[in-house]
């Protein structure tokens, strides 16, 4: 008989490597490396009695195509994100920062099912059941029919949850604590969340009822454990948020039964999380007007127009090497619009340092910011105060162009519902292609056409007092 060898897999990506070393050669991780012993794989009966398949039935491409059963939570930014409800039978993992609000928010979920009449089981494998039990009463949730257990063996978890009415949600807090008799290794390892994900996505298949799935992330930010998991899963969803401020954004990286990129905002509060139905005004709550290097961006986040104010702040550096400072946009791409306006504009940022903040802790991800970081970034090195009720959006080119963005009418609506009066955008054919309606109409407020970006630091030199106007010719 073959003796079985241990394996060396990686704690953050999962590669599995012939013997013990300090660094990951994969994923780059130091210290991630931990021996396990072999997983002893269940079988179907058919494969181990060595029985030939059966042929399956092959269907045509075309045919009804019925948009699957949805049940709401009656939490508009939750069901938003996961494309109008939870779909039964489907798995979801959400992640995100300790502390978040994680829990916080399932526990509201699992009550409001609950209250209406759907059977609802919380798992909890971090926290004992009076743990849950004081959350939800102070959540004033404490009367809602949600059936709770603290256990962490995967298989008792699927023999509970076999009895009875079929449960319309399973949550499972966290993963990470599931073990299974089938897998040797110690909680939280690799093959352990693999197994358990496998055996709690099985249940939900064949029971129907729908499962979320919450994992821990590393420091990075990315979901720990391997990363089949996040394929096995139906839905990806990130909870994001500072801990300074009380915004908190849940985004959809994978949705099978819905779009992608999707945020719900949210508002941490004393009784736990309350939804923004209007997240720009809330976002652009208390900024101010009057401070030269802020721009206000029209964004877009999945299908819904959000705007931010973006902030800049450009000063003389004392180092041998100036410092680039971004909190909630892509470093790198700040790095570019810099060199864009020294190469194409002549302004010249190498003794200065550069600070930049989206403000309110909302990440940008899309290039559409470009425009509007540039116009922050001229106005805090000049000193121009730019128009408080003007929006940007646009992307920049690396030689020097303004090229527009998708989604121009969604950006401007929510620019002239918060009451703006003009919006800076990029090309001379922008007011056909973005800035009118569908219907042809006219844009909902005025356009400021560039052509590239040396046209919008003309304009902000040009708004701005003499001295801005001689700063900027001299950078």
């Amino acid at each position: 008989m073959a003796k079985k060898t241990a394996s060396f897999i990686c704690q953050a990506c999962g590669a599995v490597h012939s013997r013990w070393q300090g660094k990951c050669d994969a994923c780059g991780a130091w210290n991630s490396i931990a021996e396990e012993s072999p997983a002893a794989v269940a079988l179907p009966a058919a494969h181990r009695s060595g029985r030939k398949g059966r042929p399956i039935e092959l269907q045509s491409l075309a045919g009804s195509n019925e948009s699957p059963p949805r049940t709401q939570t009656r939490i508009e930014e939750f069901d938003r994100v996961t494309g109008g409800g939870i779909v039964p039978g489907s798995v979801l993992l959400i992640g995100g920062d300790p502390g978040i609000g994680k829990s916080t928010l399932l526990i509201q979920v699992s009550a409001t099912l609950a209250r209406a009449g759907h059977r609802v089981i919380y798992v909890s494998g971090e926290e004992a059941v009076e743990q849950v039990r004081l959350r939800a009463e102070r959540l004033g949730l404490a009367n809602a029919p949600v059936e709770l257990a603290a256990e962490t063996n995967v298989e008792d978890i699927a023999a509970t949850l076999s009895q009875g009415r079929t449960p319309v949600l399973v949550v499972i807090d966290s993963i990470q604590t599931m073990w299974t008799d089938s897998a040797e290794s110690a909680p939280g390892t690799v093959t352990q969340v693999r197994s358990s994900a496998q055996i709690l996505i099985r249940y939900a298949k064949q029971a129907g009822a729908a499962v979320i799935l919450v994992g821990h992330v590393t420091k990075d930010g990315q979901i720990a454990g391997p990363r089949v998991v996040e394929h096995m899963v139906d839905a990806v969803l990130s909870f994001e948020g500072d801990g300074a401020h009380q915004f908190r954004i849940l985004r959809a990286q994978k949705n099978r039964f819905g779009p992608t990129d999707e945020i719900g905002v949210f508002e941490m509060t004393g009784l736990g999380l309350s939804e923004v139905p209007n997240p720009s005004e809330l976002f652009l709550s208390n900024r101010d007007r009057g401070a030269p290097g802020t721009a206000v961006y029209a964004g877009m986040e999945g299908t819904r127009p959000v705007l931010v104010e973006i902030q800049a702040l450009v000063v003389p550096t004392s180092l041998g090497t100036p410092r680039r400072a971004v909190v909630g946009w892509d470093p790198s791409r700040l790095s570019m619009v810099l060199a864009v306006l020294e190469a194409r504009c002549g302004i010249k940022l190498g003794g200065h340092d550069v600070h930049l903040n989206v403000a309110g802790g909302f990440r940008i991800s899309e290039p559409a910011a470009d425009l509007a970081v540039a116009a922050a970034l001229v106005s805090s090195l000049s000193g121009a105060v730019l128009p408080g009720d003007n929006v940007y959006f646009g992307e920049i080119s690396l030689t020097g162009a303004a090229r527009p963005v998708p989604h121009g009418p969604a950006r401007l609506k929510e620019a002239a519902k918060l009451g703006f009066a003009r919006a800076v955008v990029p090309d001379a054919k922008a007011k056909e292609r973005g800035g009118k309606e569908r219907d042809g109409g006219a844009p909902p407020i005025p356009l400021d056409v560039i052509g590239s970006l040396a046209d919008l630091v003309a304009g902000i030199a040009a708004r701005g007092p003499r001295r801005a106007t001689r700063a900027v010719e001299e950078a």
